[in-house]
């Protein structure tokens, strides 16, 4: 199968799993009508932006130093100061893109639809460009003096970040059906971690891409394609000594970081990302329940089904509350100790797709139409 048509019938199987922006026309499957929330939690604005409309990619605000960058569909790049909202710079980099942003706070990279990597400075200069072997979807990572960028054909591929120079690829194998999402990939000490369609999560060396270990967070099942489709959802999470991931149609689970010894798993389906904290483990499952689990034993501590079918964002834990996004612009603000509703705020109407970034004080979101908002979460 052509990655086209992979991406053809990636998109009927969102559809196919309830995962419409809009709520599926089965009326089992309808987004659950908003209660009022058990608290008051309503977290004032620190700070708006606006950048411009993400279309059918997903662009996650990155967080570096002091800094905050922003991207949308239209080709806009822009670098905030995290902590007032300021807009340092804000360039239009002359192409679509798909997939962004990734710096380290010296080198800035997004991708467009055609598989061009673009890296620019702090500065906003550019730097350079390079191809990459299809389209990208999942932003790309920079740390180590490396730019590391996933196609959708799998294809993964180390740049020298200052020059663009290609350091090395690895190309992993591709299911029949996958997911058209954008599974993420983060770098911590001399790794990254790469989250993969099949439910594998694979960590490579930075210096030569060599394999260090390999998990599977997911194992396909069923008779039927559909029913295989595994992929991991967002991005892995890195936190202390673990490394915790969630697959679509498979589990949820935590690894040691350094060595890929499971700590547990638990069976759970997500298209979107976990979070973590000292605690718990955080997932906003496919049906729109919000779940929370030990961090060191795996044991459910909560479930909140209040927000079912209304297409959560990955969740944040900050403070008393654990934050999540849905399909309406909603910020929903759940207990972290039980799970209960505790307060709700509004962005722009429009879904909120993307994963939830700390800046300092700052909860900041970014909203499908490109509304970049801060709250100054106690």
């Amino acid at each position: 199968m052509r990655i086209t048509e992979k991406a053809i019938a990636a998109s009927l199987l969102a559809l196919l799993a309830g995962c419409s922006l809009f709520g599926s026309k089965d009326t089992k499957n309808q987004p659950a009508a908003l209660v009022e929330p058990a608290g008051s939690l309503q977290p004032p604005v620190a700070w708006k932006y606006s950048v411009g409309k993400a279309g059918n990619a997903v662009f996650t605000p990155v967080l570096a130093g002091d800094s905050v960058y922003v991207a949308d569909g239209d080709g806009v790049l822009a670098r905030l100061n995290a902590a007032t909202g300021k807009e340092i710079w804000r360039i239009k980099t002359g192409t679509d893109l798909t997939a962004g942003v990734g710096s380290d706070g010296e080198v800035v990279v997004v991708g467009d639809k055609k598989g061009v990597i673009l890296a620019f400075d702090a500065n906003g200069k550019e730097l350079w460009k390079a191809q990459a072997s299809s389209e990208v979807l999942s932003s790309p990572v920079v740390g180590g003096g490396v730019v590391v960028v996933r196609s959708v054909d799998n294809v993964i591929t180390a740049y020298e970040a200052k020059t663009g120079a290609k350091r090395w690829n690895v190309t992993r194998t591709t299911p029949a059906l996958t997911l058209r999402n954008a599974p993420g990939m983060v770098i911590s000490g001399p790794n990254v971690y790469v989250a993969q369609p099949g439910g594998k999560l694979v960590v490579l060396a930075l210096a030569g891409g060599l394999p260090r270990f390999e998990v599977a967070v997911g194992e396909p099942r069923g008779a039927t394609e559909l029913e295989r489709v595994t992929d991991i959802a967002g991005a892995p999470v890195i936190f202390e000594k673990d490394v915790c991931a969630v697959s679509y149609q498979g589990r949820v689970a935590c690894y040691d970081a350094t060595t890929g010894a499971p700590s547990w798993s638990k069976p759970a389906s997500s298209d979107v990302g976990v979070a973590v904290d000292q605690r718990f483990v955080f997932v906003s499952d496919d049906k729109g329940e919000v779940a929370a689990y030990s961090r060191e034993s795996g044991s459910n501590a909560w479930k909140n089904d209040k927000l079912s079918y209304r297409r959560l964002s990955t969740p944040v834990s900050y403070g008393r509350a654990v934050a999540v996004g849905d399909y309406q612009g909603y910020i929903h603000f759940l207990s972290r100790e039980d799970g209960a509703l505790i307060g709700r705020v509004a962005t722009d109407g429009s879904p909120i797709q993307s994963a939830p970034v700390i800046a300092g004080s700052n909860l900041i979101f970014q909203t499908q139409a490109g509304t970049v908002t801060a709250f100054a979460v106690e």
